[in-house]
């Protein structure tokens, strides 16, 4: 969240407030810097649990689990539930 907030614009580091911090972007539309967000259950944004920065290309850099290291990645993913534009 420290890119979006070099930008101007603060986030939550809740990923239940990231996923409202901004228009939800349908996945043929993403830019550079979105949001992805992965859900236990895709149904349902409430079981979020995971999130990304799309960097284009159809890659998101990420940190797989707690205390891994950020590494670049496929956004294709069985639990992708959608994205967001923070603003």
């Amino acid at each position: 969240m420290r890119a979006w907030e070099r930008a101007g614009v603060r986030l939550d580091h809740w990923t239940g407030t990231q996923w409202t911090a901004g228009p939800h972007v349908p996945l043929d539309q993403l830019r550079r810097g979105d949001l992805l967000f992965f859900a236990r259950d895709t149904s349902n944004p409430a079981t979020i649990h995971h999130v990304g920065i799309y960097v284009g290309r159809g890659q998101m850099v990420h940190a797989p689990q707690t205390g891994d290291v950020v590494r670049v990645a496929p956004i294709g993913r069985g639990d992708l539930v959608g994205a967001t534009r923070p603003s």
